[in-house]
């Protein structure tokens, strides 16, 4: 049985990722856990003075759950399904600590979220939502595009950068996790002029050897950033979904360049599944 963490935040966004991961896992049984996590950022301590002599939960917690219980219940009955068992979870913490949590306590296989990309008012917070979880968050995650209709991911789109290997254990449960729905990958390499030739043909020895009936198509190409070679593919192919290794970054590169995971990520035009290297 799958153990599917969701995430919401009560909006039209997070609730369009939460009825696509409901359609993509509809053939499987699956423990559907809905996390609201109420940052303490959006209280004062007038908020908490109001609640009198009661417990914080019951001063901030208590309106969230039944809000939520509400929307699982919702959910429950318009995806009717023996598969699927549903729980709801509220937590009072910062949004990464809060995953984490239930990431360990509950086996969490996989994240789902919704992402407002770099349109809508809302942008830089759920922006940094959506970054902060990807890089704090050890566990895949698949970050829904804001009205993002749900599609079969037939088309995937994996581009893969100098530091990305195909003979990680990030590529093969890659693999594994889409295999059941996802009839193409396609691999997209940047690298530098000099190094491209030989980078080829080390992926494609490898994906031939570990796989002869992986249905895929390969194309290399020079010195183009990430970003802009995700954003013409993604607009002249018919992808359905794109996927990431995401290394580990470097504080500098964070926080004075920026990366391709934070640029992909504000730009997305499909969904996104992002593995961790």
């Amino acid at each position: 049985m799958k153990q599917i963490l969701l995430l919401t935040d009560f909006s039209k966004n997070s609730i369009n990722a939460i009825h696509y991961a409901l359609h993509l896992f509809k053939a499987y049984e699956c423990n559907f856990y809905f996390l609201h996590v109420e940052n303490s950022k959006a209280y004062i301590s007038d908020d908490l003075v109001m609640g009198g002599g009661q417990s914080l939960y019951d001063s901030v917690l208590k309106k969230s759950k039944n809000k939520l219980i509400k929307l699982v219940n919702g959910i429950e009955k318009k995806f009717e399904s023996d598969n699927f068992k549903f729980q709801s979870l509220v937590d009072y913490d910062g949004l990464s600590e809060a995953i984490n949590q239930v990431v360990a306590s509950k086996a969490i296989e996989l994240v789902v979220m919704g992402s407002n990309g770099v349109t809508g008012a809302s942008e830089t917070v759920f922006g940094s939502n959506t970054i902060n979880v990807i890089r704090n968050v050890d566990c895949p995650t698949l970050v829904i595009p804001e009205g993002f209709p749900y599609k079969k991911p037939t088309e995937l789109l994996l581009p893969l950068d100098l530091d990305d290997a195909l003979h990680s254990k990030a590529f093969s449960a890659l693999l594994n996790f889409t295999k059941p729905f996802s009839d193409r990958i396609h691999l997209l390499r940047i690298n530098p002029k000099a190094e491209l030739a030989q980078r080829r043909d080390l992926d494609t020895n490898y994906i031939n050897g570990f796989d002869k009936a992986l249905n895929y198509v390969y194309h290399a190409i020079e010195d183009v950033p990430m970003e802009f070679a995700v954003s013409c593919y993604t607009q002249t192919h018919p992808i359905d979904l794109m996927a990431l290794l995401v290394q580990k970054e470097s504080f500098f590169e964070r926080f004075f360049t920026g990366s391709s995971t934070t640029k992909i990520s504000n730009q997305l035009r499909v969904p996104l599944l992002v593995f961790h290297s």
